[in-house]
């Protein structure tokens, strides 16, 4: 199951540890979502999602304001006892010292923000949906060519990597070489990145190992890039039947998400990355409504008609 470091979350979002005596290395996060946990507060806990991150905003904040402070405590204490991830006060809010004291007591880290609930919720679940999105590792090059995501594929040695330095050479970006790992944060968007490993480095063999960022400058990489279009590189084999038209789209699935794929026959004198940028900036069109195999068709069925 993907899991977050809590630690790397305090970090992302810039927030201020108000239980510094709790040890945080060794405690994730499981789900990317988060709850505010309003209900609760008045004592209704079926259906709780404890697993969760419990952001307290300013309506909760002042609902406790109106509590005894025994009815706090027991609120408190029915609270942590579920086990929850931590507790995140946001617009400038403190909890009281009875809240730190059993946050204490039971483990559970407390942390501050002084941003506003709302943009802090939607970006925390934003940066939670890609730390946890389901993830898979490929074969291949991730490029960014023109904007479009081109996943670069094919069998060791045909040329994948080769492709990707002639496309940065003409002014495109590199995501990942040899191993992308694609997370899929949503029904629609597949991103790739590249293994901290070999992040921004690139094999050429007869050369070796190619730093891009040292050779080309940082124009030249990005950390992250959607998947839109996937080409799989190949061997040209004289009795296969390649398609010409392009009339009807094939497509590959990566974690349940189907991808438009092409398939490019490798041959000597072939610019292999001439044909990627064509692609992409193909796949473009097509996104924006124009289908240069549909115009074809078109003119002909127009020509057909004229003659008749």
């Amino acid at each position: 199951m993907p899991e977050v470091k809590l630690t790397k979350l305090v970090e992302k979002m810039n927030l201020k540890n108000l239980t510094p005596e709790i040890d945080l290395t060794e405690k994730v996060i499981t789900v990317p979502d988060i709850n505010r946990p309003a209900l609760q507060l008045t004592g209704y806990f079926d259906h709780f999602d404890s697993e969760r991150v419990q952001i307290i905003g300013y309506v909760e904040y002042t609902y406790l304001q109106t509590l005894t402070e025994e009815r706090k405590r027991e609120v408190y204490q029915e609270l942590l006892s579920y086990g929850i991830p931590c507790l995140i006060f946001t617009t400038e809010i403190r909890p009281d010292e009875e809240l730190l004291r059993q946050a204490e007591k039971t483990d559970t880290p407390v942390f501050a923000t002084d941003k506003k609930t709302s943009p802090f919720q939607a970006e925390l679940i934003r940066w939670l949906n890609v730390e946890l999105a389901p993830c898979i590792s490929i074969h291949g090059v991730l490029v960014d060519v023109y904007g479009v995501g081109v996943l670069i594929m094919g069998e060791s040695g045909i040329g994948k990597s080769e492709a990707a330095l002639e496309l940065i050479k003409r002014g495109h970006r590199l995501v990942a070489d040899d191993v992308v790992e694609i997370r899929k944060v949503s029904d629609d968007t597949l991103v790739g990145t590249a293994p901290s490993i070999t992040k921004h480095l690139i094999e050429l063999r007869g050369i070796g190992i190619v730093d891009v960022k040292t050779l080309f400058g940082v124009q030249s990489v990005r950390e992250t890039q959607t998947i839109d279009l996937v080409i799989t590189l190949e061997e040209w084999a004289k009795d296969r039947e390649y398609d010409r038209l392009g009339l009807e789209e094939d497509y590959t699935e990566f974690l349940g998400n189907k991808i438009v794929c092409h398939s490019i026959p490798i041959r000597p004198g072939r610019n292999l990355a001439v044909i990627v940028e064509s692609a992409s900036i193909n796949h473009r069109q097509k996104q924006m409504g124009y289908n240069a195999a549909q115009e074809l068709y078109r003119r002909v069925q127009q020509s057909l008609t004229k003659k008749k």
